[in-house]
């Protein structure tokens, strides 16, 4: 495919069809005629050498190609918007902007203090943050998506520089009234008798609970499955399951949801969270400021 061909506005208009399954629809999103719209989509589709839209009476849905054009199309969409968006922040005084990723733990733990303390210190540099599973945290910052990453340790991280920021000490929750509330600490094969509470499939922390309800020789039995720390407390202190957690994310929640929380005596209950950056592209000024900035706020 020639590059040239292809402009943003077709890209942005390939897009809004193939959202709303309607030419007239993406036209009207994208402030096109209708035979504006037709032509531009032809001259894409010829382009690329394949259909990418499938015409019927009922509208239009993707084929195969159209699949994986709207995945590229999207990226890059995305990325044309990051550029402006950036550039726009220059413009208003600020002198640099970093795109920062972090998992559920980080983000309860912290982070926030030390963003807060990098901020204050630098308030001409924004800092973008957004909450993923550390897989996907990973592969942003290889693609380039995110300047540094935050995600658990054990997460795949080919062509990534990676940096030590904080350990989090991961323990049993459980309702007051269950039977192991009385416990200070207890080994985790212990527990798997019990149903669990546990986050959405993806994320670092269910994966280490079920490799490690696997190593115990027993099954990890999950009645309930959720998106957020503060919403598995509310399912524990339900009497739904037990759960494992950062201490220093539920600490705050024990109280409100009538829960106890038990130090695992497990090796793997400690866990490293780890600051990462690509090992390929130099960081900007700016991000190359908050990366220095974590390495000083690092937990020893």
């Amino acid at each position: 495919m020639n590059p040239a061909r292809v402009d943003f506005v077709t890209l942005r208009l390939f897009c809004a069809v193939a959202q709303s399954g309607s030419i007239t629809k993406g036209a009207s999103r994208c402030h096109l005629a209708l035979s504006a719209a037709s032509r531009r989509l032809a001259d894409f589709e010829a382009a690329v050498g394949s259909a990418l839209l499938e015409r019927t009476a009922q509208g239009v849905r993707l084929t195969a190609a159209g699949h994986v054009a709207l995945h590229h199309a999207m990226r890059l969409s995305q990325g044309f918007d990051l550029f402006g968006g950036e550039l726009a922040e220059y413009a208003q005084g600020y002198r640099g902007h970093v795109r920062l990723w972090a998992n559920m733990s980080a983000l309860t733990e912290s982070l926030p203090e030390a963003l807060a303390r990098f901020m204050a210190r630098q308030p001409e540099i924004k800092v973008e943050v957004e909450e993923q599973l550390s897989g996907d945290i990973a592969r942003a910052v290889v693609e380039g998506l995110a300047d540094i990453g935050v995600f658990a340790e054990g997460t795949p991280a080919d062509g990534l520089l990676l940096r030590p920021f904080q350990t989090d000490e991961l323990v049993l929750i459980c309702a007051r009234g269950h039977e192991l509330a009385g416990f200070d600490a207890l080994r985790f094969r212990d527990a798997l008798v019990h149903p669990f509470v546990g986050l959405d499939r993806g994320s670092s922390l269910l994966t280490l609970v079920t490799e490690a309800a696997q190593a115990a020789g027993l099954p990890l039995r999950l009645r309930v499955q959720v998106t957020s720390f503060g919403a598995m407390c509310r399912m524990v202190g339900a009497g739904l399951g037990l759960g494992v957690l950062p201490r220093a994310a539920c600490a705050p929640l024990l109280q409100a949801y009538g829960l106890t929380a038990l130090r695992l005596d497990e090796a793997w209950a400690r866990r490293r969270l780890l600051a990462a950056c690509s090992a390929e592209r130099p960081l900007s000024a700016a991000a190359q400021l908050l990366w220095d900035s974590m390495a000083a706020d690092a937990a020893p």
